[in-house]
């Protein structure tokens, strides 16, 4: 079949819309209809070379859609299924699996590699091309392996719910399950774009007391008091002194980085933030083989901080996707809010120039069908 798709052919060049050619699902995958992608950071990294990706590539892991058939041996999904695209497969069988770190699976080590799980390719034009995350959602349709969708009920809006297939479970787990927030706690996030605006909206649930949003861009910093932080700050120098002033020199319980490139500085500011026994999350990624972290050791040791990072809000998919789902039907995660501006799947170089220009906090591509 036919499919109109964003491809990255080689790192630094432009984004290409182009048809291809798509083969029906193999055994345990299923094609799906896409409604909606996110645009989401790290697939812009993986076009500017910040991260290493198999080119050519079909981009886009956040997605959402109805399923229209399925290969042999799926016993998940049936067609008409609509479902929510993970980025993380979970085969539910690996050593990580097996002691609740699914996140962590075997499947789940995918950079730089496009192929599906049988090595083999299901987009071709010029050859053969692969599948960002083994997922391709900046297509109009895509065929996965099952492990990586998850069903979601029928009454909800895919437009909105695409956005719980990476930077949503990412950030909120950044705050509860990584960064264990509890009642009362002070954090400050650094980064309140598609990822850290939902480590706000975490720790706010978790109970925070003082939430501090940092952000160079002010409509995200207005984004993220409307979402409960209860401070913002422009910068690094402005957090430190709200977070000195508001627990009066004993420092923040948490630290979460959530920008989109993770810098020496970042993290050395964090580190500084963070009391005696305080944790600090890596969530934002950097360059691999790219060292950034120096930190003074004396204190670390003495003052039992902790530096640990997450991926994909150290959650399975398949909790924590519904988890989501039913916060936000009952009003206590705010996703529609999220997205700012809908694109064409032809306007995709429009969609990242705004994000980095910081005129959306949540963009998604919705599929002309």
């Amino acid at each position: 079949m036919k499919t109109k798709a964003a491809v990255i052919r080689d790192v630094g060049k432009d984004w290409e819309v182009t048809e291809l050619d798509l083969d029906r699902p193999k055994e345990g995958e299923v094609l799906v209809r896409f409604v909606a992608a996110g645009l989401c950071p790290t697939d812009e990294h993986m076009r500017t070379g910040d991260l290493p990706v198999q080119c050519p590539v079909v981009a886009g892991h956040e997605g959402a859609g109805i399923v229209e058939e399925t290969g042999s041996g799926v016993t998940r999904l049936k067609p008409g299924d609509h479902v929510v695209c993970s980025f993380m497969p979970v085969c539910g069988r690996c050593r990580f699996c097996a002691r609740g770190m699914s996140n962590l699976c075997d499947l789940a080590d995918l950079l730089p590699r496009t192929a599906m799980l049988d090595g083999s390719f299901r987009f071709h034009g010029d050859g053969d091309l692969g599948q960002a995350f083994r997922l391709g959602t900046f297509s109009q349709w895509a065929v996965m392996s099952e492990l990586s969708c998850i069903k979601v009920d029928d009454d909800l809006p895919l437009e909105t719910v695409a956005l719980v297939g990476c930077a949503v479970p990412a950030g909120w787990g950044t705050a509860v399950n990584a960064g264990g927030v509890r009642p009362g706690d002070t954090t400050v996030i650094y980064g309140t774009g598609g990822t850290g605006i939902n480590a706000v909206q975490g720790a706010v649930c978790a109970g925070a007391r003082h939430v501090i949003g940092v952000d160079p861009v002010a409509s995200k910093r207005q984004a993220a008091a409307g979402l409960g932080a209860t401070h913002t700050a422009a910068d690094a120098t402005a957090a430190q002194q709200i977070i000195t002033e508001i627990t009066h020199g004993l420092g923040a319980d948490q630290a979460l980085v959530t920008v989109g490139t993770v810098t020496e500085e970042i993290i050395s500011a964090a580190f500084t933030a963070i009391r005696r026994g305080g944790t600090l999350v890596v969530t934002g990624i950097s360059a691999p083989g790219k060292n950034t972290i120096q930190l003074p050791g004396f204190d670390l040791t003495t003052r039992e901080k902790r530096i640990v990072g997450s991926v994909f809000g150290s959650a399975n998919p398949f909790d924590v996707i519904p988890q989501m789902l039913e916060l936000y039907r009952s009003g206590q995660l705010k996703l529609d809010q999220l997205i700012t501006a809908r694109y064409r799947l032809e306007d995709i170089t429009q969609g990242y120039r705004d994000m980095q220009d910081g005129r959306n906090i949540r963009g998604i591509i919705v599929h002309d069908h």
